[in-house]
């Protein structure tokens, strides 16, 4: 026994040192790649390849692994929009860089973020360099995305999803039935449509509505958009799109979505001509990755004290902290604050990509904004989504500048407990029993059913709460209380629609709101720069701070695949304190 028990200890404490080296030499590979960081050099007849295969996020996260192939195992995977649209506008004034390859195919990004990278490429083509686009499994998005290329290559055995944009929606109403698990539902607003997945089996009447609505909106904007591109007829391309007459690569090529069918080495033959290369050479093809540690051929930011504070608001809204992929109350309140109080700063520009999340977290932002805008401009971007919670952040800004496919509105809140009572009788043997002080001693409580009058004081806080967002959206947007909830009542906008209703002022991108905050605060352009905030956790940081959470939501992204965003829906539920501004749940267009 006493053998047995030392080569169990023996194990033990292989496995932990195993396990402490093994974590050493990521650390030392993180350094390695870290310190790598010197400005490389491009080849003279380069082209920048944009590969999009990973989820695109606002800003590039802090993961040093990326760029040896493990990008995610410690954190949030993904491309940054920010690092695209940049390396976009280095290449364009870099003669090193002969054109743009865009290697297409499953493209996992909001409609605004496609629009800003779409209206980046469209900036590059005025320097007369090539944009080539090459794709096997064409979705709709990144069609999109490839109908402003010269030239776009397509697999002849390929295909091009050009069928018009669809949102499907889960429902668990037969879920929690099966599990005898009861929910109570608090709402305003008939179009308030996230705790609908807990109530019915299908959409209401009210929800497919809205959601026809601005599907319809962001389908025609960029039917229209793909129209001028292909320099076809609006009509003509609705048709295609309506009648889905695109089935093969043939059809594509026949209708004239797409200039040419080819494999991969066709397109880069082509652009091996195009950029001088010989065809037995091998084409000097740049990632994003590299390309972001070249030098900038045009001048730096200059070096005035003067700045525009840039603070991304992306995520769920929650209170406390936040983090890279949540919104925190609390920090982003001393994000603001922070740029409120700098001298130097002269203007903020909220950057907004968030469905909401909780009310009160939304009001402790809201008031920070108020009071930045008493002593300088603040001017809300809108990125993809921008909703519930996301607009009540946005809408004491002095501006609101939203893309035309920027998802929006939703003003409206909810909230929602779940009676377990039977669920752990019936299904866990489990039964609880309580002493109390006071009559409502226990509320809120979910092992047990409510009463009408618990029922009534939960319902009226959240009309309380939904009759001050409404007040202090109709203040912000100078309307009447009453002409704002025609607009209100939870309904989902499309950036069009919501400039149509007056909830936004400006269409248009990140770069037109530094523009507006620039103005408001009477600054030339090169007068000033550009400060980026909450400064972002570093990859060591995020590394130590919970690897053990960061390694349990990689394994299961893994191995769930694409179940793992409703992995993501169901802990969001489960997570959820409070009264919540929030629009459906997982709104997926495709």
């Amino acid at each position: 026994m006493r053998q047995f028990f030392k080569f169990v200890l023996a194990t033990l404490v292989g496995l932990f040192l195993f396990m402490f080296l093994g974590f050493l030499l990521v650390l030392g590979i993180a350094g390695v790649v870290s310190s790598s960081g010197d400005t490389v050099t491009i080849s003279e007849g380069s082209v920048l390849e944009i590969k999009l295969s990973q989820p695109i996020t606002e800003r590039s996260p802090q993961d040093p692994l990326a760029e040896l192939g493990f990008g995610g195992v410690f954190g949030a995977q993904g491309i940054g929009l920010d690092e695209i649209k940049a390396s976009i506008k280095k290449a364009k004034a870099d003669d090193n860089i002969k054109g743009i390859f865009l290697n297409l195919d499953l493209l996992q990004a909001g409609m605004a973020s496609v629009e800003e990278i779409r209206n980046a490429l469209l900036d590059f083509k005025k320097s007369k360099k090539f944009v080539v686009a090459y794709s096997e499994l064409s979705t709709e998005k990144a069609y999109y995305l490839a109908s402003v290329a010269d030239r776009f290559y397509l697999n002849p055995q390929g295909t091009l999803e050009f069928n018009g944009l669809s949102s499907e929606v889960m429902f668990f109403k037969g879920t929690l039935e099966k599990l005898d698990l009861q929910p109570y539902i608090f709402k305003v607003g008939e179009y308030k449509s996230a705790v609908e997945p807990f109530l019915l089996d299908k959409m209401s009447d009210p929800s497919r509505e809205q959601t026809q609505s601005f599907l319809n909106s962001l389908n025609n904007f960029m039917l229209q958009k793909i129209s001028q591109a292909r320099k076809k007829s609006f009509a003509e391309v609705k048709n295609i799109s309506d009648s889905m007459l695109v089935h093969n690569a043939d059809d594509a090529l026949r209708l004239g979505l797409v200039t040419h069918l080819g494999y991969y080495d066709e397109a880069t033959d082509f652009m091996k001509t195009k950029a001088g290369v010989k065809k037995d050479k091998e084409l000097k093809l740049v990632n994003l990755g590299t390309y972001r540690k070249a030098a900038d051929p045009e001048k730096p930011e200059g070096s005035s004290s003067n700045k525009i504070a840039v603070i991304y608001a992306s995520g769920d809204i929650v209170t406390g902290e936040g983090g890279n992929e949540s919104i925190g109350g609390k920090g982003m309140s001393e994000a603001i604050r922070k740029a409120r109080l700098d001298k130097n700063v002269k203007a903020v520009v909220l950057r907004i990509n968030s469905p909401g999340g909780s009310s009160l977290a939304s009001d402790v932002i809201w008031r920070e904004v108020m009071l930045t805008k008493k002593v300088k401009p603040i001017i809300a971007s809108m990125s993809d989504v921008a909703a519930s919670g996301g607009y009540y952040i946005a809408m004491a800004c002095d501006t609101i500048v939203a893309h035309p496919t920027t998802i929006t509105g939703s003003i409206g809140v909810f909230g929602m407990l779940v009676n377990s009572e039977n669920f752990l009788k019936n299904k866990l043997g489990i039964t609880t029993d309580r002493v109390n002080t006071g009559k409502f001693s226990d509320i809120p409580t979910v092992t047990r059913a409510m009463t009408p009058y618990e029922k009534m004081h939960i319902q009226r806080e959240v009309d309380r709460i939904y009759e001050d967002f409404t007040t202090k959206a109709a203040q912000s947007r100078n309307m009447p209380v009453a002409e704002l909830k025609k607009v209100a009542s939870g309904r989902v906008w499309s950036g069009l629609e919501a400039k149509e209703r007056g909830l936004v002022d400006v269409l248009g991108s990140l770069e037109d709101a530094i523009a507006i905050a620039a103005r408001k605060a009477k600054l030339k352009e090169g007068d000033y720069r550009l400060r980026q905030l909450p400064v972002q956790k570093s990859f060591m940081q995020t590394l130590l701070s919970d690897t053990e959470t960061q390694l349990k939501t990689y394994s299961m992204q893994k191995e769930l695949g694409p179940l793992f965003p409703y992995y993501q829906q169901y802990k969001q539920v489960m997570q959820m304190q409070g009264v919540q501004a929030r629009m459906p749940f997982e709104l997926e267009i495709q």
